[in-house]
């Protein structure tokens, strides 16, 4: 997986993961929006860009489909898990 720091726009980090072509963008606001299907060369572009959040919202927010940021797909299994760890349960 790859990051990048931003210090100028409205969002502060960019992961992007290769395998899966996903990229996550962590804003100011502590949300993260998730796009799909993104190719690494957009991703290096954003990178690259002088404004960043322009480049979002040029080629990015309504291009590409939006996903569950990493790291939040397995939420509900580890809810799943705790609530069988407090209650009992089989598995």
């Amino acid at each position: 997986m790859q990051s990048k720091t931003f210090t100028i726009g409205r969002f502060r980090r960019a992961d992007y993961d290769e395998k899966s072509q996903q990229l996550d963008l962590h804003w100011d606001s502590k949300t993260v929006l998730a796009y799909k299907q993104v190719p690494q060369e957009v991703f290096r572009r954003l990178c690259s860009a002088p404004n960043p959040t322009t480049y979002w919202e040029d080629r990015i927010a309504e291009e590409y489909p939006r996903g569950v940021p990493m790291g939040k797909g397995s939420g509900t299994d580890d809810a799943t898990q705790k609530f069988r760890d407090l209650f009992g349960g089989g598995k």
